[in-house]
Parts: C-alpha cells; sequence; structure tokens
C-alpha cells in the first residue's frame, strides 16, 4: 500500500499549507517519493477520497477525552462500540469554533490547578496536548476541522470507524518520534525570524536519524531534493509529514495486529500509533 504522512492544519495558507509526504516500502526501507501541499480543508478530504490504496498517518487527534465526554454528557457517553465516535464528532461538528473555545474555557476554568484539561489514554506517552486545548497548539480546533473530512471521505479508522479497508487513516504525533532524538530541542517554528543555527541542526540530525534507522528500526531513504527542502524548511511541516509516513509504514507491517493499536481502544478517544500501550 502507499504510505501516506500527513501534518493537518485545521486554517491552511500558502505559508502554513497541510502537509504531505508519500512513501512506499521498497525491500526493508521506507522510501520517501514526493511532497505536497494543500491550502484548502476540502482538498484534504478530496485527496482521502482519490488516493486508493493508502494508509495514512495523520498528525491531528481524532478523538476527545473519556472523562470530558462524559462529564459534558455528550454523545458517546457510556458507549464504547464505533457508534459512540460518529455520534460523538458528528455532535462535535456542530458547534462553532466560538462554541468549542467558550465550552473548553468553561470546562477549564471549573477545575482546579494542574487539573484544568482532560486527557486521554494516550496523552501523557506520547507526550501530546489534550485534544481539548484550544490554543498553543489549538488541536480541539484541528479535531473540529479535520475528523468531519474523515468521516465524509469513508476512510477505516482502526477501532473508530469502519469504512474502505483500502483506505486507512491513523493518528500519528510526530513530536513523539523527534523527542526520541533530540529530547526537548526545538527543531521549528512557524515565526521564520526565530529560525536558528542550532534550529537547523537539529532538523540534520533528526534525518540522520530517519535515514540510520534510528526510529522504529526501519530506515528511510530519500532523495537529496527532499532532503534538502526537508532541511531548509523552517516551519518543518514536511519533515513532519515525512515523520508521519514513516509511522504510517511501521503500522501497515502490523495490519494483521490492528495496525499496532491497542486492540480494545476506547472509540471515544483512539490512540497515537506507535506510542506503546499496556496489554490486558
Amino acid at each position: 500500500m502507499k504510505l501516506i504522512g500527513i501534518d493537518f492544519s485545521s486554517a491552511p495558507t500558502k505559508k502554513k499549507p497541510i502537509a504531505i509526504a508519500y512513501a512506499e516500502w521498497q525491500a526493508d526501507k521506507v522510501v520517501l517519493t514526493g511532497l505536497k501541499s494543500l491550502i484548502r480543508v476540502d482538498d484534504f478530504t478530496a485527496l482521502l477520497k482519490t488516493e486508493q490504496n493508502y494508509i495514512s498517518a495523520i498528525d491531528m487527534p481524532f478523538g476527545l477525552a473519556r472523562e470530558l465526554v462524559e462529564g459534558m454528557k455528550w454523545p458517546g457517553a457510556g458507549i464504547t462500540n464505533e457508534r459512540a465516535w460518529a455520534d460523538l464528532m458528528r455532535f462535535y461538528a456542530s458547534l462553532t469554533r466560538d462554541e468549542v473555545r467558550a465550552v473548553f474555557r468553561a470546562w477549564c476554568d471549573a477545575r482546579p490547578v494542574g487539573k484544568k484539561f482532560a486527557h486521554r489514554a494516550c496523552d501523557k506517552p506520547a507526550g501530546s496536548s489534550p485534544s481539548m486545548k484550544w490554543v498553543n497548539p489549538p488541536v480541539a480546533l484541528m479535531l473540529h476541522a479535520g475528523v468531519p473530512c474523515l468521516q465524509e471521505a469513508g476512510v477505516h479508522i482502526p477501532g473508530m470507524q469502519i469504512g474502505d479497508p483500502t483506505r486507512i487513516a491513523i493518528e500519528a504525533y510526530p513530536g513523539f518520534l523527534a523527542r526520541q532524538v533530540l529530547n526537548r530541542q526545538s527543531y521549528k517554528s512557524d515565526d521564520p525570524k526565530k529560525e536558528s543555527p542550532d534550529r537547523r541542526m537539529a532538523r540534520s540530525e533528526l534525518l540522520c536519524a530517519m535515514e540510520e534507522g534510528m526510529l522504529l528500526g526501519i530506515r528511510v531513504v530519500m532523495p537529496r531534493y527532499i532532503k534538502a527542502e526537508l532541511l531548509e524548511d523552517a516551519k518543518a511541516d514536511h519533515l513532519d509529514a515525512a515523520l508521519c509516513a514513516l509511522v504510517a509504514g511501521w503500522c501497515q507491517k502490523r495490519a494483521e495486529s490492528n495496525y499496532g493499536l491497542p486492540p480494545n481502544l476506547d472509540p471515544v478517544e483512539g490512540w497515537i500509533a506507535p506510542v506503546p500501550w499496556k496489554k490486558g
């Protein structure tokens, strides 16, 4: 299957697009074959619909914390099958962005310091922001904009949405992989003025780690022109997409075991690949 890594943006522009990285397995290596940018969310939906025979790993949250859903008594509360996710996401998409911000702000305001946000089970091991966070980064808005695209496209999301088995979508978080090489060292910034030799060197280290198979035990091969573009992009959107393509390759090798995801994942929350999970 084709491997597609996607760094999603809820409000894409030419300066901050939805970044796509295409790859494929060649023998025991993942080979990057091309990069692409999308500047409309509708183009993201179209890509999911028109590409065939692929597994995509997408940097955006697919679900909300069970604690939040139960506390708010939203659709999906008390339900643990695929219908829970479908009903919850249709309801969530019906809210405006202002309503999303207001609801989540009120939730946080009513909770004690240190426990403001409701976290998914995968957030802590992934080191990811809670999916209800509406600013810095606004992942709640990414969820709001992106999940309706997954529903409309009819992709198969293991444990969450039964869809076309030849078009697979899985949640990824490139920061989880990047920290295995760089720890907390920054390798990107949306502000061009914040680009620095240290950030460029960090991107170089990350690219070398990918090529040497230091991430997930999979060597990544990339043409020189792709490597140069990933190195010079201070925002690192396509580098994050390339990391997601690597995750897609890891998941494909585990297709017979739920793509490496927990077999009993909560459909309201979902799970981030390839974050480890406890068996049993």
